[in-house]
């Protein structure tokens, strides 16, 4: 049927208003497990300092009835510390569109520096658990914090010629290989030997669903009746402790390739001492612009290394 001669259609009308929904869709994720699960605690200086100890090992103890007593070694400290590291966000925005009306948001600046806070967090989540070296710095170089790969060195399982990491250097990445349980359960036993009592695998998406092939020795089971197919460890139960299963999207490679690492870990272990706390900053009218920065300067504290494990050079 043919549209009558002369008919207004939208196509050729002017003046029809737009038709936006006064909204903003992100589903960018936010969360960050590792930070969100240890500690907080506050540095006073850009190189932040603890001590740890390690009680003498045990020994067979009988003593002659009326003695006399002779000392044996003191328990000595050992002084560690890490520096502290800037992190920000910056936001620019032209005075003109901060004053043009806008959909799903009243003022530019506000929603810029809003995201840039949640970004900040991923990128400290980031930091934490990549492979960074340490760095001092100076006037021409950033310092840089020692990160969770570079502290765990007693319970690491790394692939043919990885090496740990340590105060000056980053870790160094071996041979890639499957992770196993038997990898799991050694790693689980080796910081329980040492004392720790770790309480959360830490794995990224791909090794978070090696961990659901894992039987502990046993069977799983699915009733019949039950409408619903359950295929995945929420919690792993060994011989040498229980640990939580955390996803995180930050764990190296766990966005683009192969997560290269699972950490088992005690969060009582491990702290984000923060020397400036997140603070946006206004900067200084140099033209016509409202200029932003969202910043944090923080390290990362590691109370004993010696209670957690990493499994590293995964694939």
């Amino acid at each position: 049927m043919a549209v009558p001669t002369n008919t207004l259609l939208t196509f050729s009308a002017v003046g029809n208003r737009e038709d936006l929904l006064d909204k903003i869709t992100n589903i960018s994720p936010t969360d960050v497990p590792f930070t969100s699960a240890i500690g907080k605690s506050t540095a006073k200086a850009t190189f932040h300092e603890w001590q740890t100890e390690v009680l003498n090992a045990a020994a067979q103890n009988a003593q002659l009835q009326g003695d006399d007593v002779s000392f044996g070694s003191p328990i000595l400290t050992s002084r560690v510390g890490n520096r502290t590291q800037i992190s920000r966000k910056e936001v620019i925005v032209s005075g003109t569109q901060e004053a043009v009306d806008k959909a799903g948001r009243n003022s530019e600046i506000v929603r810029q520096m809003a995201n840039k806070r949640k970004e900040l967090a991923r990128d400290i989540e980031f930091v934490l658990l990549s492979n960074q070296a340490p760095v001092t710095g100076n006037s021409s170089t950033a310092p840089q914090l020692r990160p969770v790969c570079g502290w765990i060195t007693t319970n690491a399982s790394r692939g043919v010629g990885g090496a740990n990491g340590s105060s000056s250097a980053a870790a160094t990445d071996g041979t890639q290989r499957t992770f196993t349980e038997a990898m799991l359960v050694t790693a689980m036993q080796s910081a329980w030997t040492q004392g720790g009592s770790p309480s959360i695998l830490l794995a990224g998406p791909k090794q978070r669903a090696v961990v659901s092939t894992f039987t502990g020795g046993g069977t799983k089971f699915q009733q019949m009746d039950n409408t619903k197919l359950s295929v995945t460890i929420t919690t792993y139960v060994g011989d040498f402790g229980t640990v939580k299963i955390v996803t995180d999207r930050f764990v190296r490679g766990g966005q683009t390739t192969a997560d290269r690492e699972v950490f088992v870990l005690d969060p009582d272990l491990w702290a984000v001492a923060t020397l400036r706390p997140f603070q946006a900053i206004d900067i200084a009218k140099t033209g016509d612009s409202e200029k932003g920065v969202i910043l944090k300067e923080y390290t990362l504290e590691s109370l004993q290394e010696a209670g957690n494990a990493i499994i590293a050079d995964l694939t």
